[in-house]
């Protein structure tokens, strides 16, 4: 159980991986914890809007898709030109000894992969997330956004993903409480 221990600290360091991407938009800041979090609800709302995909698999694969980001730090789009990331040995590492590792580990090389469904979906939950924050910062004024909205736009897969990207843009940031008052 000290390994199940240590393991549930690991995850529970996301929480102080700042995402940094930001750094680029010179807008909004987001711990990979949170950004793991908006993901799985969307992986939850696919779930339940795709009727052929594992639920449990995709949500489960969405929990645990940034899970080497505790050991490697989150490294963006620039970072990634110049700096090699280990995943495959920071995922072996953070799963060595648990008794559902072997789990985990599949679960990261198939959304890596992206070829089965609940990967695809989950590849889009991921993609999502970052489009609901940078919708959330457009609507309240910040202009680069508009710069990179269209290319995480272009990285959607499924059909699912397509059109809630496309309610997301159409609908403010602010609408489901803002509606409460009028």
């Amino acid at each position: 159980m000290q390994r199940v221990a240590q393991f549930v600290f690991e995850a529970a360091f996301l929480k102080h991986i700042q995402r940094s991407g930001y750094q680029f938009l010179g807008a909004g800041r987001e711990s990979v914890a949170e950004h793991v979090y908006v993901t799985t609800m969307i992986a939850f709302v696919f779930s339940r809007l795709e009727p052929n995909a594992d639920a449990q698999k995709l949500i489960t694969m969405c929990l645990v898709h940034d899970l080497p980001e505790a050991r490697m730090g989150d490294l963006n789009y620039v970072q990634k030109r110049y700096v090699e990331a280990h995943e495959a040995a920071a995922t072996h590492d953070a799963c060595h000894g648990l008794p559902f590792g072997d789990q985990i580990q599949a679960l990261l090389t198939e959304f890596n992969a992206g070829q089965s469904l609940e990967a695809q979906l989950a590849r889009d939950a991921d993609q999502l997330a970052l489009v609901v924050d940078l919708k959330s910062l457009k609507d309240l004024g910040y202009p680069s956004p508009q710069k990179w909205l269209p290319h995480v736009l272009d990285r959607l897969q499924t059909q699912t993903a397509r059109d809630l990207a496309a309610e997301l843009m159409r609908t403010p940031q602010d609408e489901w409480w803002m509606r409460l008052f009028y």
